[in-house]
């Protein structure tokens, strides 16, 4: 009995700070899809980059939201000894994590798969969105810049895009200064030809593969919450009455 009430108490609060995580992603979320501009203003100089990002807000919310939603039905599962929401509890939660491991499955096993439906479904946007749509074009720039990158691919990506098609150049972030950052002067075919710029696919690959330890602790320390709260909820579930 000891052991029973123990594990509730930590199902209990386990689930009250996802709760409470959930509730403030949401909070976040809302803020910055609703009123982006005074959410920026906590910036300071950094909020011009930081604007190029206000859209993450709708993911915020669908985040906080799943997060939300768990974080309740384990607390009220296990405080209350509610069979039918520790059952949904794990049931969610098993979603998420075969999801999970599905997706690692794909992106190991059919990795060039993967890549030629992105490179087909990123080069098209780029192609058609680059410079005519603000928010995608503010993304890309910002991508761009931080991975010092040019496109999915490299700089063909955006020829006949809206922004090439009113400029006749090519994004700054395709042609580099030795390595120092963007070029002075337009950015033409023949200098993004000669730099090469390597493309945003490749050097967010490279990112990965360097910090693949971190990378693999983080999704292992994540699964292993997945499964202990999974264990945890089922084992209440089997001993409740």
């Amino acid at each position: 009995m000891q052991c029973f009430s123990f594990i509730k108490t930590m199902m209990i609060l386990f689930n009250f700070l996802i709760f409470l995580c959930g509730v403030a992603l949401l909070a976040v979320g809302i803020w910055v899809s609703v009123d982006g501009p005074s959410f920026l203003k906590i910036f300071g100089p950094l909020s011009s980059s930081a604007g190029q990002f206000v859209n993450v807000g709708y993911l915020l919310i669908a985040a906080g939201a799943v997060l939300f939603a768990l974080g309740f039905l384990g607390c009220y599962g296990a405080q209350t000894e509610n069979k039918c929401a520790l059952m949904m509890f794990f049931l969610i939660l098993l979603l998420i994590f075969i999801a999970e491991v599905a997706g690692a499955v794909v992106a190991l096993v059919y990795t060039t798969m993967a890549e030629q439906l992105l490179t087909l479904l990123v080069v098209s946007s780029i192609k058609h969105d680059y410079g005519s749509q603000k928010d995608f074009t503010q993304v890309w720039n910002t991508t761009m810049d931080g991975l010092k990158c040019c496109g999915f691919n490299n700089y063909t990506d955006f020829q006949d895009s809206p922004y090439f098609m009113k400029n006749s150049t090519f994004p700054p972030y395709c042609c580099s200064d030795n390595g120092k950052g963007t070029a002075p002067g337009p950015c033409t075919e023949e200098k993004a030809k000669e730099d090469n710029v390597q493309g945003c696919f490749s050097q967010l690959l490279h990112d990965i593969r360097t910090n693949a330890v971190t990378v693999g602790g983080v999704a292992a320390g994540i699964g292993g919450l997945e499964l202990a709260a999974m264990i945890v909820s089922m084992y209440l579930y089997c001993n409740l009455k």
